[in-house]
């Protein structure tokens, strides 16, 4: 079985990421090659897509949410990502056990004895009115009922694991600040979620593992769970084990692929690129080795904005008015320092508006 050094690994993940080269592609395009976009901070996918994009304009995603073609929604891992009304319809009922399990361990003692059944009905009667709310308001709403749990757990059963709600514009419109409110998922896109398969089947989960390997690939199914929080998918894997290759990384795990995706001469040049917080790029993985040293692993689930150089998270970087600011992790060379300054100034005409190229490296 061929073995996949990390280099190798990394110039992969860089061009299904469209982080080696700026692609091409519309905007609802890439929100769905990339699988969606990690959103619980609502200005991130912005960054995102002009970072991978050639030509991105903000307005574009904004049409995209306004025009309910892409929303804002729990789904992987029980975070916020941003998805195609497509992709969301697909996957929502594949993600459903899974929500539910991770919001009860993380209330367990505050929701013991609640009927999820009962709960998730009359928590869809209240929205039934296509009145948006926020997650507070529809808890306090069906709190009489329920006075057990407190606000901040029935809140969170409902919204991110019972049931399928979109955050509405304009939260996560281009420059803009609005507090979350819900509807349904169904009323806001007019469709209902395809149902699970009848007969135990599981093609969703199929097409998951061949949509990850797409996006992220080569893996192992470790970093397969990782993505999407699902436990349930080794018998998709099995089931579609025929079709994939298969490689060693340097630490003898098993990864996968699929036959015909890029693997990139490990000597390929990649530019630096700047990551907006939480990218999935980094998160989508249970072992980050390809794009992030262990020493650094905690600044992906910190929140911090991460620069890649040769491939590689060699800085932080920040907005402090006008000025995007750069923290390395390491020394630059003279090169590497140049190439920062110069994607740097790019990102910071992108944020201004093109009024500010300001650029500050530590």
């Amino acid at each position: 079985m061929p073995v996949l050094d990390t280099r190798a690994l990394n110039r992969a993940t860089l061009a299904r990421q469209l982080l080696l080269d700026r692609a091409d592609l519309p905007v609802l395009d890439a929100v769905g090659q990339l699988c969606g976009l990690q959103a619980q901070e609502p200005q991130e996918p912005f960054v995102g897509l002009w970072s991978r994009l050639r030509a991105f304009e903000p307005a574009a995603l904004d049409d995209l949410l306004t025009g309910r073609r892409v929303v804002r929604t729990h789904l992987m891992r029980r975070t916020v990502h941003l998805l195609t009304a497509d992709d969301v319809l697909t996957w929502r009922a594949r993600h459903d056990a899974m929500l539910r399990q991770r919001v009860l361990g993380t209330y367990r003692r505050e929701l013991d004895g609640v009927n999820l059944g009962e709960l998730a009905a009359a928590g869809r009667a209240v929205l039934a009115d296509d009145v948006p709310r926020s997650m507070g308001e529809l808890a306090r709403e069906l709190a009489d009922r329920w006075p057990g749990p407190g606000p901040r757990a029935l809140g969170e059963l409902l919204i991110a694991a019972l049931l399928p709600v979109v955050q509405l514009p304009p939260r996560g419109l281009w420059r803009t600040k609005a507090g979350v409110r819900y509807v349904l998922l169904s009323s806001w896109l007019g469709r209902e979620i395809d149902p699970p398969s009848p007969d135990g089947a599981d093609p969703v989960g199929q097409t998951l593992v061949r949509r990850y390997l797409a996006a992220f690939g080569p893996a192992a199914s470790a970093d397969l769970r990782a993505w999407c929080g699902l436990a349930g998918l080794p018998a998709a894997v099995s089931a579609i084990r025929e079709e994939l290759v298969s490689f060693r990384d340097e630490r003898g795990r098993e990864l996968l692929d699929l036959p015909d995706a890029p693997r990139p001469d490990p000597g390929t040049p990649a530019p630096v690129r700047f990551l907006p917080a939480f990218d999935n790029a980094i998160l989508g993985y249970q072992d980050r080795g390809r794009i992030i040293d262990d020493d650094h692993r905690g600044l992906s689930v910190a929140g911090e904005r991460v620069v890649l150089v040769d491939g590689r998270v060699a800085a932080t970087w920040s907005v402090e008015a006008d000025t995007v600011s750069v923290t390395p992790l390491r020394r630059f060379s003279r090169t590497e320092r140049a190439d920062v300054a110069e994607e740097g100034q790019a990102l910071a005409l992108f944020l201004s508006g093109n009024d500010s190229d300001r650029v500050r490296i530590s």
